[in-house]
Order: structure tokens, then C-alpha cells, then sequence
């Protein structure tokens, strides 16, 4: 199949407005290091179409912004030398000042993509690499376990069995996966969020469970060694029950603005997801293996980008929404 000249995409005019349009443009002049790609879908992310007004300095050239940061398709493209070739199916997480992914082909590094795992749908797998990848870094990145223990090292897993790790926002995407990759690690889990979460996020790893709205953190029994948040609620509570010592890291707040004057601690900040196709490949062979799923609010249909968009922002979802920009997404 050649590559078109243009593509149907949705561009954002105004970055201080959250108001999207669609059009068609031409497909992106490719580096050598970046593949071309059919996209079949994408997910958007809450509060997107307000970083380039948040956070100018990263968007260095205005140009016909298209969102879009997560996603999977087929690759159209591929330079010379890349292990993936055109026909190949792949999952990517971008940086949002490059080639955004609601559009019908996009360019992405070779070091941002990896395979799509089988075992899930084209919707599933544009859902799948900023919840992952942000939950890779909760736990392994910026936390004390080594991920070496999901690839078969003994050394490794007996390490992390010394751990205990307090996820809170345990029934949300981001620390839902952080509960199953820390528990296929071998850390002892400790889940907090709604209750309805709790069957599913035990069967999942997690050695126990709290409800925020009956349980009250700070009376844990046992002090735990990390605390990933992932919801900005509750860090004094946090504190009380991480050991001295511990590390505390959230992708909402920085936990050091509750921290305790005189708590000794070896690490708290507040960090930001950064692309990975390496761990990427590394979560897509472990979703093959375990069977792993995303939770998904609903797929909509390409022209209903307005409408996916203003729900995820409205913070009233279960799970990821998913805009299908191919029509064989769903």
C-alpha cells in the first residue's frame, strides 16, 4: 500500500482554549529515526490540552498541534536498520510536543515504540502505554524494586520481597498496574481506593486493601517502605506510616509539601512519565504472559473526539476512552 500525501487529523487552534477541530494535513516528514504509522487509536489524557498553555517552553514551535500521546497501530514506514518493518503491529508513548496521535499517520521514534501484545485489542493497546509506563516508573524508576525480578532473576526477587509498597489510587489505571507489576515483582502490596477495586486489585497481587471512604490510612499496621501516589489525597497520612528512610513519589503533588520537618527520607518528589519503548516492550511481553487488560470507559468513534475529550477532563470515567481512528479500532 503507498503512503498517502495527507491524512484525516484533529488539531487544537488555540492552545489557551480546549475547543478541537478537525481537518486533514499532510502526513509528517519523518527523521531518519522515526517510523511512519497508520494509527488505529488513541487515548487522550486528562488536562492535555492544557500543557502547551501550562508549559510553553516544552512546545518551541506553533504549529497544527494534534494531541494525542498514547497509542498503537500498524507501522507504514520504517527506516533503514529499525527491527520493525512496515505490516507490524505497535503500541507507542510520545512526548506531547512531537507528532500528536489523532490522526490517521503519525511519526514516532524507534526508542518510543514496541510491539503490541496479541493478546489485546487495537482500543486495549492505545489505552495501554502512559498508564504502564507511568506505573513502571512509580515503582521501578523512581522506587526501590528492581524489574529484573520479572524476567526470571532470583536475586532480584528476593530483593523486592524485603519491600513493602503502599499504592494509593489502587482502583484507578495508573496504580491499578502499579499494584500488578510491583506484585509480579514480588513486593509486598498494599492497595488503596474505592472499595469496589478491592476483589480485583487482590486477585491482581496486592496483599491487602484499604477503602478511602472506611479505612483511614494512617492507621496501617505496619510501616511501609515506598508509597506511590497516585492521586495527590492524603500524603500527610502517607507520611505518618512510611518508614524513615522510605522514598515517597506521586505523579500528582510533591509529597514534600506534607513531609514532616524532621522525617529522614530517601527520597520524595513529584515526577513526570518519560516515553520508553524499551520498558514499553518489557510491560508488552509481561501483558502477554499474564493476560493482563486495561480497563477501558468505552471506544468512540472518530468524530466524537470533542466529546471524548471534554469526559475524560470532567474526571467522571471508569478506565481509559479510547478514540477509534481507524474502523477497524474497536
Amino acid at each position: 500500500m503507498s503512503l498517502p500525501t495527507e491524512s484525516k487529523a484533529v488539531f487544537q487552534p488555540d492552545p489557551s482554549s480546549t475547543k478541537l477541530e478537525s481537518t486533514t494535513l499532510p502526513i509528517p516528514k519523518a527523521t531518519e529515526s522515526e517510523h511512519l504509522i497508520y494509527v488505529y487509536g488513541t487515548s487522550p489524557c486528562l488536562g492535555e490540552l492544557g500543557w502547551e498553555k501550562n508549559f510553553p517552553a516544552l512546545f518551541k514551535e506553533r504549529k497544527a498541534r494534534v494531541p494525542g500521546t498514547e497509542g498503537a497501530g500498524v507501522i507504514a514506514k520504517a527506516p533503514e536498520g529499525s527491527p520493525y518493518k512496515p505490516g507490524d503491529a505497535v503500541m507507542w508513548r510520545n512526548n506531547a510536543w512531537m507528532w500528536g496521535s489523532l490522526r490517521g499517520v503519525t511519526a514516532i521514534l524507534e526508542e518510543n515504540i514496541a510491539p503490541k501484545p496479541e493478546c489485546l485489542s487495537w482500543s486495549e493497546a492505545a489505552a495501554t502505554p502512559l498508564s504502564t509506563l507511568t506505573a513502571w516508573d512509580g515503582v521501578f524508576t523512581h522506587g526501590p524494586l528492581d524489574p529484573a525480578a520479572l524476567e526470571g532473576d532470583s536475586a532480584a526477587r528476593k530483593k523486592n520481597e524485603g519491600y513493602r509498597i503502599l499504592i494509593t489510587g489502587a482502583s484507578g489505571g495508573v496504580g491499578g498496574w502499579a499494584v500488578r507489576l510491583a506484585a509480579a515483582a514480588g513486593a509486598h502490596v498494599i492497595g488503596f481506593g474505592g472499595g469496589a477495586a478491592a476483589d480485583g486489585c487482590k486477585k491482581d497481587g496486592a496483599e491487602a486493601y484499604l477503602d478511602y471512604k472506611q479505612d483511614d490510612l494512617a492507621q496501617l499496621p505496619e510501616k511501609v517502605d515506598h508509597i506511590f501516589d497516585c492521586t495527590g489525597r492524603d500524603t500527610e497520612k502517607g507520611w505518618s506510616i512510611l518508614k524513615d528512610n522510605g522514598s515517597f513519589v506521586s505523579v500528582c503533588v510533591d509529597p514534600n509539601s506534607t513531609k514532616p520537618e524532621r522525617k529522614p527520607v530517601k527520597d520524595a518528589k513529584w515526577f513526570l512519565v518519560e516515553p520508553s519503548g524499551k520498558n514499553l516492550a518489557r510491560i508488552s511481553k509481561l501483558i502477554q504472559q499474564k493476560g493482563w487488560k486495561p480497563v477501558l470507559d468505552s471506544v468512540v468513534p472518530y468524530d466524537q473526539f470533542q466529546q471524548a475529550y471534554d469526559k475524560v477532563d470532567s474526571g467522571k470515567t471508569r478506565g481509559k476512552i479510547v478514540i477509534a481512528v481507524h474502523e477497524d479500532a474497536a
